[in-house]
């Protein structure tokens, strides 16, 4: 929702500044307007950058899509993944890593080829809906200061070259790689050491080529490491490892474009949509929150492209803090709370990094057998993505399936569970628990009464209750009634908002 800069020159108020507009920017600002919280958010930029980035994003990616209301518009644009393929430098199949193609327990595919200016579109679009958030392009936060109970921001309308000043409860740099907010929490970063150049090529094919293929297809070749990747529609990626001291320019010129890929492709067949030399990192902030200031998404962390979990890994990180910040400006939760959101995460996307760095490592190496074990331990020829998606960090919970995501329940009427539940705190369980418990006021309770597919999501973790945060991520576990009681005054309680009493 676009509006017009308070133009007296006093300071405007809000609960969450939001500096960046992109992917995860944009889900928060989604995710705190839906717990009511009043949102600004300062984007430098005139309007989303019209060109490919991300490519990929997964099931988890797509609940959130889904609380925020795009994902029903953003599933026709998408097209299918699946899987992965390694090949030696004469094509032969090193490594098969398939990915399912039947709805996964969280209520979509596993995963999605998009088109990020789609997504961007979809989400700045769907803002309107949200009167509580307040979006302002072209203009540019420059200074931040910390006081005890709110964060004093300012920021140049860079269209009118004027200052304005904000009072905010709290700020979210999602500003990238070169982020403002880091700077101000004056976070170094952890370097997990992979630092390489690539040439990355973006093109849109002028007829249909099948023998492309569908599959990702990473060409283990220590001489020329390639990267294909189909996208949505007649799109497609080429990804290229270059020297360190090649010419940018030069190798991101046309003329050496089609002489490298021309074993798969020529201008006869597709246009160069875009070319650009990234050097891919592995860093990751060792402080994501300073007091009422924090980070998210690539000023949080940056990782090679080789999972493709780069904004997936944002998405996460607005999931988690969108609730948690909704929580404290209503009063609830703490510092402990806020505190887990980065205990939570940053061991989290590490992993989600190292795993990204090994398969580098193997694309790097020829795919040797030494390479695939220290890749993907026990793949055996195949790997499933669920062999590597780690737990959330140390934070809040307890039991051994706390931190782990829990899957979407279909209901009776065939939606899913969380378009009626809201995102708020849920309690699934079999109906002998439901009977003898008392459900909470805020707490949507979901059954085989109202869902007949919960013994199956339960049966996953070998439980009969679990408690799930609003990032439907596992509080607690309990197996009677009686535990999930105790369960839901020890987990619940502490993270919920004091009641006023009555007559106060």
């Amino acid at each position: 929702m676009l509006r017009s800069p308070d133009q007296t020159g006093a300071e405007e108020a809000y609960d969450v500044a939001i500096v960046g507009y992109g992917p995860t920017g944009a889900v928060l600002a989604h995710l705190l307007g839906l717990g009511g919280v009043r949102v600004l958010v300062l984007e430098r930029e005139p309007a989303p950058y019209p060109l490919p980035r991300a490519i990929v994003f997964d099931d988890e990616a797509m609940r959130v899509f889904q609380w925020v209301g795009v994902a029903d518009r953003l599933e026709p644009l998408t097209a299918p993944h699946p899987g992965m393929r390694f090949v030696d430098p004469d094509g032969r199949l090193l490594l098969d890593w398939p990915r399912p193609q039947a709805v996964s327990p969280q209520g979509w595919r596993p995963n999605y080829r998009f088109y990020q200016p789609d997504l961007e579109r979809l989400l700045r679009e769907a803002m309107a809906s949200r009167p509580g958030v307040t979006v302002r392009t072209r203009c540019e936060a420059f200074l931040v200061r910390e006081e005890a109970d709110h964060v004093h921001l300012r920021y140049e309308d860079m269209a009118k070259g004027r200052v304005h000043r904000v009072r905010a409860r709290y700020v979210v740099g999602c500003d990238g790689a070169r982020s403002l907010i880091r700077r101000f929490i004056e976070s170094p970063m952890t370097d997990h050491g992979f630092h390489e150049r690539w040439l990355v090529v973006d093109m849109q094919l002028k007829r249909d080529m099948p023998e492309l293929g569908d599959h990702t297809i990473q060409h283990c070749d220590p001489r020329q490491p390639v990267t294909y990747v189909r996208g949505p529609f007649n799109r497609r990626r080429w990804e290229m490892a270059v020297p360190d001291e090649a010419d940018a320019g030069a190798v991101a010129s046309p003329p050496a474009v089609w002489k490298r890929l021309g074993r798969w492709i020529t201008p006869d067949d597709a246009e160069i949509e875009r070319t650009a030399v990234y050097t891919f990192h592995s860093l990751v902030a060792a402080s994501w929150r300073k007091g009422r200031l924090f980070i998210a998404g690539d000023a949080a962390h940056q990782t090679p492209p080789f999972m493709g979990q780069g904004m997936c890994a944002g998405i996460r990180d607005a999931a988690n803090l969108g609730w948690k910040l909704a929580l404290a400006c209503r009063g609830g939760g703490g510092d402990e709370l806020l505190d887990s959101y980065e205990s939570e995460r940053l061991p989290h996307a590490t992993e989600y990094i190292l795993t990204a760095i090994r398969l580098g490592g193997l694309i790097n190496t020829a795919g040797t057998e030494a390479a695939l074990r220290a890749a993907i331990p026990d793949a055996g020829g195949t790997a499933r993505m669920e062999s590597i998606q780690p737990p959330l960090g140390p934070g809040l919970g307890e039991g051994r399936h706390r931190g782990r995501l829990f899957g979407q329940p279909v209901l009776a009427d065939g939606r899913r569970m969380d378009r009626s539940a809201g995102h708020g705190f849920v309690l699934v369980c079999a109906d002998d628990v439901a009977e003898a418990l008392r459900c909470p006021d805020g707490v949507e309770l979901v059954t085989t009464k109202n869902a007949p597919d919960v013994e199956t999501h339960l049966a996953r973790f070998g439980v009969r209750a679990v408690l799930l945060r609003p990032d439907r991520f596992i509080l607690g576990t309990a197996d009677t009634a009686q535990e999930a009681a105790d369960m839901l005054s020890r987990q619940l309680r502490p993270l919920l908002p004091a009641r006023v009493p009555e007559g106060a």
